[in-house]
């Protein structure tokens, strides 16, 4: 093997780690990232700022063309932006629409694409699987593939590692394979790819954590933390989220019985976490995104061991949008308003407030719910910009949030973007009778005791 060879090389190298570290840090070690989504595209960024050799793979010609141009398609991400357009300024970073092309010339590949799940519930690797037989066509001896997409535990070990080693004629040992998760949040990605939080690394042998380790020391600048194999390394990520949506089930479900206990839950667990062993989180609207709601799925519907609890936390988290809208509801009929003679504004659609997504974003099933029974459904959110879907479901949309021109008998909060803070909300009520207000993430109690508002909270009682 030629020296230039050895030098771009770290799983196998014999080189003392200062000079591996040197190779990686000064470009001598070509990167490839896949997939250059909202997660994608801040970790081949930090990638690109650490190594200044990174090629990124989307097949998205607009996305490639954007990023080539110097431009982010990530909105939301503080510094993405500047950072994008200095890296591709200063030849660090590059993108293509061919991930053979970018695995050709690659010597760590790290595959960040989404992991799908079908109508049923079970994990789609069909894209997972297509980027791997690209990698593969261009694995070279020496090689590192990391995978950061959220896998069930034992895909790398039973899925991709056998397609890997059958597709490029190579076995592991003559090249690495790592699984590396994701922990990072939209709205702060570069912050946690830095090292927010420390980087959790399980190698498929056992040089391929002491590599994957290596490269990661030098991303983040938070401890890194290996752990004995990839299956623990995915069960890891696994594991938050389904520790996330239980929790937020149980609250959820301390929620619904709030007006029986007479007391507001957000206080008794405000309280109850001051305990050093009680951490509840916050009850809400609905759990969404393309995260949460699918983890439980990776190990509900893949494995043989019944998941009584992780089933029921996901119905539990999957019913309460049926709540929010029956809250809006309940209180309309207790002021003797028919549903089909009452009008509902919803603020917010996208799942979480500042990202536009709305992958079982709570809004939609509110608004199916609402316009089923009659409801003349309104809806609005300032940052998304296809509102098709909420449309489909019966919603009629409102850009703006005009009180001197919109009256409406209810308004139910379903995301807190910050915009809807300078909404007066009793302004939108009628001469006639005070506004419901159904505030789904406990944001604007302030309108509790506002004598121009029925006010109902997730768990609040009144």
């Amino acid at each position: 093997m030629s020296s230039n060879v050895s030098a771009t090389r770290l799983y196998g190298s014999t080189r003392p780690e200062d000079e591996q570290i040197a190779a990686l840090t000064s470009g001598d070690v070509p990167v490839g990232v896949y997939g250059l989504g909202k997660m994608g595209l801040p970790l081949a960024a930090v990638y690109a700022e650490t190594t200044g050799n990174v090629t990124g793979a989307d097949i998205d010609p607009e996305v490639v063309e954007g990023i080539n141009a110097g431009r982010s398609h990530i909105v939301g991400e503080p510094g993405l932006d500047e950072l994008v357009a200095e890296l591709v300024e200063d030849d660090a970073l590059a993108a293509k629409t061919e991930p053979r092309d970018v695995a050709a010339e690659a010597s760590i590949h790290v595959v960040i694409v989404p992991t799908l799940v079908d109508d049923g519930g079970h994990p789609d690797l069909s894209v997972i699987e297509a980027v791997t037989n690209d990698i593969a066509a261009g694995l070279d001896e020496g090689d590192l593939v990391i995978f950061e997409s959220t896998l069930p535990p034992r895909t790398c070990r039973d899925v991709l590692l056998p397609t890997l080693e059958a597709e490029s004629g190579l076995s592991l040992g003559e090249f690495g394979l790592a699984f590396c998760p994701e922990r990072t949040a939209s709205g702060r990605a570069l912050e946690d790819i830095r090292g927010a939080y420390p980087k959790v690394v399980g190698g498929a042998d056992e040089e391929s954590t002491r590599a994957a380790a290596l490269v990661y020391d030098q991303i983040s600048s938070n401890e890194v933390i290996t752990v004995s194999d990839t299956t623990t390394a995915e069960a890891v990520k696994v594991f938050e989220g389904v520790y996330r949506d239980v929790n937020i089930a149980l609250a959820n479900e301390l929620a619904t019985h709030a007006d029986e206990f007479e007391i507001d839950v957000t206080e008794a667990i405000d309280v109850a976490n001051t305990q050093p062993f009680c951490e509840l989180h916050t009850p809400g609207a609905g759990v969404g995104g393309h995260c949460i709601p699918y983890y439980p799925q990776f190990l509900i519907n893949e494995f043989e061991t019944d998941a009584p609890l992780m089933q029921t936390a996901r119905d539990v988290n999957d019913g309460m949008p049926h709540v929010t809208a029956q809250s809006a509801l309940d209180e309309l009929q207790t002021l003797g308003v028919d549903p089909e003679d009452t009008s509902v504004l919803v603020l917010g659609l996208t799942y979480r407030a500042g990202v536009k997504e709305i992958r079982k974003a709570p809004a939609l099933p509110i608004v199916e719910h609402l316009a089923e029974v009659g409801v003349d459904v309104l809806a609005t959110d300032p940052i998304l910009d296809d509102t098709s879907a909420f449309e489909d479901a019966g919603a009629t949309i409102v850009d703006d949030v005009d009180t001197d021109n919109l009256t409406v008998d209810a308004v139910v909060l379903v995301t807190a973007h910050e915009a809807f803070e300078d909404i007066d909300i009793p302004a939108l009520g009628g001469e006639s009778r005070p506004v419901v207000f159904v505030d789904g993430r406990q944001a604007a109690t302030a309108y509790r005791d506002h004598e121009n508002v029925v006010y109902e909270g997730i768990g609040l009682h009144d």
